[in-house]
């Protein structure tokens, strides 16, 4: 008892010391007060969330929400504990409050800001997550929450009331219109392709300006992140959606069939009237048999009606090769699996071209996979290329080394050039 009174006569004396030794002993509470909060408070909620209902979507302490909040702790000790120092002086138990007030605020702040990210990432788990998401309007909470802690902190460092701070932001309305222009212009186009829904994650979207081609894996307040399919990473800004134009093509995989729209290039030199013979030959067709019959039976009844004239072949209707092909493409596209029947169908002809007749195949997979419909694309045309020779027709392509060397009489046609002349 004794050394306890001589320890306070002592410091009686020595004014400083109490102050340092209260000092100490505070920042030594606060330090306490913080390891106790993280080592036993945060460990002890974070086990018991995670087993709860919500431990399946339970990562970190919630994304760092109650760390963040146990930051606070040791700021409030010192907050409260700073008047309790004897001899410090008053400006220095000002600062040293006005700085954990704006500690506290921005702690705070942070937390919130966590929270918000624990809130995306649990409504991300919900079906319509993917056509609403709410990252964006998230984003948007943020900016306004950080916009007014940033306010708080410089009035608690200041030591001025908030009020005179905002009364003040009147005149730096215009410069704070100037630094947030982006931001508001993204959050007007994100809102506009949330209520609008012209894009989700998932999305497979074209935006050739700006060498985007693949599916949306992010729908943010500032940009779109788009996954092309060689896996590189596209980012747009979420304005550039509203005031340029791109391709969704949602719509294809909603239906259910992606479209086939592709043409062969007849040699139009190999288009004829069928004779007799070429018809009976192509009656071996199942798909023709009965085309070919009702062909005969309506151009008989039309001939028929020229009497005389028609003796005459040229007077005459007759059934071409390219037709017959025609019909027999469609009768083909009708019995094939993998068409989708039930959609637009189409086998027509184009506008002769330099590069031949162009026989137009339209019509709509059963299938919108990549893979799935690329197989049936080359079986349809596989069979076609094939078949055309039965027909009589002939692809065109423009003469090749081979066709040069043909014409020369087997040789090249530089050895074609350098032969002389036959004398006539």
């Amino acid at each position: 008892m004794g050394s306890v009174d001589q320890l306070t006569a002592w410091l009686a004396d020595y004014p400083w010391a109490q102050t340092l030794l209260a000092s100490l002993a505070l920042v030594a509470a606060a330090w306490l007060a913080n390891w106790g909060t993280k080592r036993i408070l945060v460990r002890g909620l974070d086990r018991v969330l995670k087993a709860s209902a919500l431990g399946r979507g339970w990562q970190g302490s919630g994304f760092g929400v109650i760390p963040r909040l146990a930051n606070a702790v040791p700021a409030l000790v010192l907050w409260m504990g700073v008047v309790l120092v004897p001899g410090l002086p008053e400006p220095v138990t000002q600062i040293v409050r006005n700085v954990c007030s704006a500690v506290i605020v921005l702690t705070l702040a942070l937390a919130f800001s966590a929270f918000l990210n624990l809130v995306n990432a649990a409504y991300q788990r919900r079906p319509e997550a993917a056509s609403r998401p709410i990252k964006g309007y998230l984003q948007v909470v943020k900016i306004a929450v950080f916009a007014i802690a940033t306010i708080l902190i410089i009035a608690a460092l200041l030591d001025r009331s908030p009020l005179i701070l905002l009364s003040g932001l009147g005149a730096l309305a215009a410069v704070l219109m100037l630094i947030f222009q982006d931001t508001l212009l993204s959050l007007v186009a994100s809102v506009q392709i949330s209520s609008s829904d012209m894009l989700r994650v998932g999305d497979w979207i074209e935006m050739p300006q700006l060498n985007a081609d693949g599916d949306v894996i992010d729908i943010a307040l500032h940009t779109v992140k788009v996954q092309n399919w060689d896996k590189t990473i596209t980012t747009i800004p979420t304005k550039r959606l509203i005031t340029e134009s791109f391709k969704n093509w949602r719509g294809m995989r909603e239906s259910g069939g992606r479209r086939i729209k592709r043409a062969l290039y007849l040699d139009q030199t190999s288009v004829h009237f069928l004779t007799a013979e070429e018809r009976t030959r192509l009656r071996r067709f199942f798909l023709l048999d009965d085309y070919l019959r009702a062909k005969e039976r309506e151009l008989a009844e039309w001939n028929a009606r020229l009497a005389e004239y028609g003796r005459e072949p040229v007077n005459t209707r007759r059934v071409t090769n390219i037709g017959t092909f025609r019909a027999y493409v469609e009768r083909y596209l009708r019995n094939h699996p993998g068409v989708n029947q039930n959609m637009t169908l189409i086998v027509r002809q184009l506008a002769p071209t330099a590069e031949g007749l162009p026989l137009e195949i339209y019509c709509f997979t059963n299938t919108v996979q990549w893979v799935e419909y690329e197989g049936i694309q080359s079986d349809i045309f596989d069979h076609l290329l094939a078949i055309l020779p039965e027909f009589g027709l002939r692809v065109f392509q423009n003469p090749s080394g081979a066709d040069l060397r043909g014409l020369a009489g087997g040789g090249t046609l530089a050895e074609a050039l350098r032969e002389p002349a036959t004398e006539v």
